[in-house]
């Protein structure tokens, strides 16, 4: 008797380790700071996870019709990775309408959806926050800042530049040193693109940013 129950001892540990050990799939939850945006807005979320097994989320970002956008690789190293948009939503690159967010991790999938409505926000491209960055560094003129707010947002009509700023007349702009407050402001987010655009227009119909041959007085 003693015997067999050593035997049977035996085969019970034995068939525990050569069994394989059941693993749970981890639960993955995408947490959205709100679910409808504006143009001017930059997107921002959250993945949840229970646990950290070493992969990175796979996300895809498509709109209604089916369209999106290809992989991306996200680092998953902590329970609660916030994933915060470099770029704010603009009206030539995304249309108005519902979008979902696509997350694969470890095999497992989840979904999450938001909305871009048009709030009459003004919103500056952000192909001009490098041309302010070079303008307060010096590395480009006063007119050439100028010519790129009236280029990069022709469409839009948010600046109101009175002359004309071609070959010729673009070196004769004149902006007063104390307005690089204003650019560093705005690249630093704490003011809006109205503000900018109201403070720079604001400048131009009094005469502080101007032409200077046309007012034959430097600032």
């Amino acid at each position: 008797m003693r015997v067999r129950n050593v035997i049977l001892s035996t085969i019970i540990v034995l068939s525990l380790t050569v069994l394989p050990s059941a693993h749970a799939e981890p639960i993955v939850e995408i947490i959205m700071e709100k679910t409808t945006y504006s143009y001017c807005e930059k997107l921002f979320y959250t993945i949840k996870v229970s646990e950290v097994t070493g992969n990175p989320a796979i996300i895809h970002i498509r709109d209604e019709t089916g369209k999106g956008s290809s992989a991306i690789p996200f680092p998953v190293t902590e329970l609660e990775n916030p994933v915060p948009s470099r770029v704010a939503f603009e009206k030539e690159i995304f249309p108005l309408g519902k979008y979902f967010i696509d997350i694969e991790y470890s095999g497992v999938q989840t979904t999450a959806e938001f909305t871009l409505i048009d709030s009459g926000k003004v919103c500056i491209p952000e192909t001009v926050k490098p041309i302010m960055a070079n303008w307060l560094s010096g590395n480009i003129s006063d007119g050439f800042l100028i010519d790129a707010f009236e280029k990069f947002t022709e469409d839009l009509e948010l600046f109101k530049i009175p002359f004309d700023i071609n070959e010729t007349t673009v070196y004769d702009v004149r902006i007063p040193e104390w307005v690089k407050n204003v650019g560093y402001w705005w690249l630093e987010g704490m003011i809006s693109d109205d503000d900018l655009v109201n403070a720079i227009n604001n400048l131009v119909e009094r005469n502080i940013i101007s032409l200077e041959q046309e007012t034959g007085n430097e600032i």
